[in-house]
């Protein structure tokens, strides 16, 4: 797959052990170091679905300093979901039905140097062209927030209660052990959406703008340090105009 330049940044896929090594030494950067996540035996964040992914890459064209890396695993429907990461945390049963290729987008990270607009809006125009291409109809992955203290992201937490989760026939159920169930939990609360939204994580506010959805509860990951929430859009119920945009970048 060919992805264009942009401006300074270069877009490319992986190929082979070291640009892979390159993507899991930035994630351990962004995710480990200094996360209070649980340490790792050597400088990568690696695991077992990395060799069954595609790894996107964004460089600085001039220098070839990799400034944001995202992977991607795709299944043909959702007789397949289970295979995904997210399917460790979360009950999928409900997207066993889903006609349709999926995509699952997971680890994504920009260098703390480099956390401009910019890298974002490259990033998603990467995903936009790999989803054309590979006829993707739901986007998914696990969107994090740092840190375990649910009651710091109430407001936030709140705000997806009240206007971003799933349609009842994709909702998944709980999995995972160690979760924060935030619609029922906070079913009285009202959010400060001013807050609520400086809250959200860069990449889930982007999935929300485009009419993603997400799980009613909260995994709690002592390992990376974070809570995340299952996260989807459904690529044909993106806003025309944001996917006019999308695609002329």
């Amino acid at each position: 797959m060919h992805f264009p330049s942009y401006g300074k940044y270069t877009i490319r896929l992986a190929i082979g052990g070291d640009d892979l090594r390159k993507a899991q030494a930035l994630r351990h950067l962004v995710f480990i170091r200094d996360t209070g996540a649980a340490k790792r035996p050597d400088t990568l964040d690696a695991d077992r679905f990395d060799t069954t992914c595609h790894h996107i890459l964004i460089e600085e064209s001039a220098s070839k300093e990799l400034v944001c890396c995202f992977r991607l695993l795709t299944i043909e429907n959702g007789a397949d979901i289970d295979k995904t990461y997210s399917a460790q945390f979360y009950d999928l049963t409900s997207l066993h039905g889903f006609k349709g290729r999926i995509a699952e987008m997971g680890r994504f990270c920009v260098h703390p140097a480099h956390r401009s607009g910019d890298v974002l809006r490259i990033a998603w125009a990467a995903m936009t062209r790999y989803v054309d291409a590979g006829n993707i109809r739901l986007l998914i992955g696990c969107s994090s927030f740092q840190g375990i203290d649910a009651d710091h992201y109430r407001d936030a937490f709140a705000l997806l209660k009240d206007d971003h989760l799933a349609p009842p026939c994709w909702l998944p159920r709980p999995k995972a052990a160690d979760i924060f169930e935030f619609a029922q939990k906070l079913r009285q609360w009202r959010a400060d959406r001013k807050r609520a939204i400086r809250l959200m994580p860069p990449l889930l506010r982007g999935y929300l703008s485009m009419g993603g959805w997400v799980s009613d509860h909260a995994v709690i990951d002592r390992d990376l340090n974070t809570l995340h929430v299952f996260t989807a859009l459904e690529t044909n119920r993106v806003p025309d105009r944001i996917s006019k945009a999308l695609r002329r970048a």
